[in-house]
Parts: C-alpha cells; sequence; structure tokens
C-alpha cells in the first residue's frame, strides 16, 4: 500500500471519528441519581433541567418535553442559564410554558441570564408563564403529603451570593425537605462549608460545569476544563458532599452551535433525574 492511500485511509478514520463523536456528542442522556433522607416518607421524583442555553430539542421542544414526561416527575426545576449570554430565549421559554402546564416548577438563573442587557425582560416573561424565580427566596410544595420548600441563589459576579443565601437561611425551616438551587457548583464549598450553626439543605443542585466539555472515561472523569474552575476541574458531573449538604452536579443540556469548534467529547448534554426516597440521610 502506497504512503499516499495509507494518508488518506487515515485521514478517513480520523474524520469518521470526530462526525460520530460530535453526532454523538449532541444526543441528550437521562442520568439518574437516587437520594435518600429521613424526611422522605414516599418516593419523589424531581427533574433537573440545567444549562439549556435556549437550545432546541425537536420542533417546539417536543424531544426534551417527551423525555421529561416519560419520567413523569412530581417536580421539574430549571437551574441557571437557560438561556445564553446573547440570542433569543423564546426556545427557553417554550418549554418552561410547557413544563409549567403538567408539573409544579421553580426556577434560579446563572450567570448567562444576569449579564444579559435584557435579563430583567427575561424574568417578566418567566413570571408571566407562573414560574417563581428564586433570588434568595423559596417556594414551597406539598408532594403526596410531604412539605418541601425549593430555595434559589441567581448566580452572577456581584458580591451578594451570601446576602442570596443569608435571605434563604432568614426562612429556612427544618421541617421541610429542602432544596437549594445554587448555578456554580464550585462556590457552594465556599458558601455552605461552614462552621456557623446554621442547619445544612438536604439538596443543592447546579450546572455551569457542562461536565467538564472533554471527558475519558476512566482517566477525565470530571472532564479537562470548566468555568471558573479552570484546568482539571474537580466538580462538574455527579454527587458530591458540599458541606453537610448532598450536592448533585448536572453535565446540563448546552449543545448550541459554537459547539461545532468546541463539541464536547465523551460527554453527553444531560437531563437529570432525581429520585428522592426513604432512607439515612445520604
Amino acid at each position: 500500500m502506497s504512503s499516499k492511500k495509507r494518508r488518506r485511509i487515515i485521514a478517513g478514520a480520523v474524520s469518521a471519528l470526530v462526525i460520530f463523536l460530535y453526532i454523538w456528542g449532541f444526543r441528550l442522556e437521562k442520568v439518574n441519581y437516587n437520594i435518600t433522607s429521613n424526611k422522605i416518607n414516599d418516593d419523589v421524583k424531581i427533574v433537573f433541567v440545567s444549562d439549556l442555553h435556549d437550545c432546541v430539542y425537536g420542533k417546539n421542544q417536543s424531544g426534551l418535553m417527551e423525555e421529561i414526561e416519560i419520567e413523569n416527575p412530581d417536580i421539574v426545576l430549571f437551574g441557571g442559564d437557560v438561556i445564553d449570554s446573547a440570542g433569543g430565549s423564546d426556545d427557553a421559554l417554550e418549554i418552561m410554558r410547557l413544563v409549567k402546564e403538567k408539573y409544579p416548577c421553580a426556577y434560579s438563573a446563572g450567570n448567562h441570564e444576569v449579564v444579559r442587557d435584557d435579563c430583567e425582560e427575561f424574568f417578566e416573561d418567566v413570571s408571566e408563564i407562573g414560574i417563581p424565580i428564586l433570588y434568595g427566596q423559596f417556594c414551597e410544595m406539598n408532594v403526596k403529603g410531604q412539605k418541601i420548600r425549593v430555595y434559589g441563589i441567581i448566580d452572577s459576579y456581584e458580591k451578594d451570593k451570601y446576602e442570596q443565601l443569608d435571605e434563604c437561611y432568614d426562612n429556612f425551616d427544618d421541617s421541610y425537605y429542602n432544596i437549594l438551587l445554587a448555578h456554580q457548583p464550585e462556590q457552594c464549598v465556599d458558601l455552605l462549608d461552614t462552621d456557623e450553626d446554621v442547619p445544612p439543605f438536604d439538596l443543592v443542585l447546579s450546572g455551569h460545569a457542562h461536565g467538564g466539555q472533554w471527558r475519558l472515561p476512566y482517566i477525565l472523569e470530571q472532564g479537562l476544563y470548566a468555568p471558573d474552575q479552570g484546568i482539571f476541574p474537580e466538580r462538574t458531573t455527579g454527587v458530591f458532599e458540599c458541606g453537610n449538604s448532598v450536592q448533585i452536579v448536572s453535565r446540563g443540556l448546552a449543545r448550541p452551535l459554537r459547539m461545532i469548534f468546541i463539541p464536547r467529547i465523551f460527554n453527553r448534554p444531560e437531563l437529570s433525574v432525581i429520585t428522592l426516597s426513604k432512607g439515612e440521610n445520604k
């Protein structure tokens, strides 16, 4: 075999691999988490939608909504960065409308929302849909007679996260199962790993890190790079301790066009499905 033909074969194989990884990396994957708590008497299923970045999953978001409906959740929670720092918001609002028609839900924003000039307009659109926006506040949900509170702190580059968290603690009631939506996972280590005499949240839900972008099974499980964590990040996907709280970090659903140039590798977009069950706290 000539060297020219060999180079063509190698180039073709590499091209095929790149195309495969690109297409495979765009396919949504549902990831299941099981969390036990002595505050839970009957199973509660939560679908966590994180880092959507206004991406499209089927016509009118039918693909994403179908995957949510298959799970038949008790609650759907929208984490930060449902829209991008630039561009439209119609596709994010569409899935939020569809979800609100069928399930109790809540939303806390991320860094991409708060840097937009039309941030307040977007929040108004979400409020008109009827979804509570959690900015140091909480909303209550009753699932099968069980009391659940969802709190939220909006991520931004301003120094107001501690104030938002203080507002959450001002209204904290440990008799509830308490969930905190906190967009950036690495911040939670500083925010919640405290010696102060405050009760822990039962569950913290985060995103932002996009799974570390490029992952290699058993080698780079947390990925190569994540915003605000840098090279070889430590919290991009999975379950972690966060102070005395349990933290789940979603890889998120982002697959914008710019990922043509920086694709997700071994890092499919994630729809998080969380089941809370009766048992010892973990």
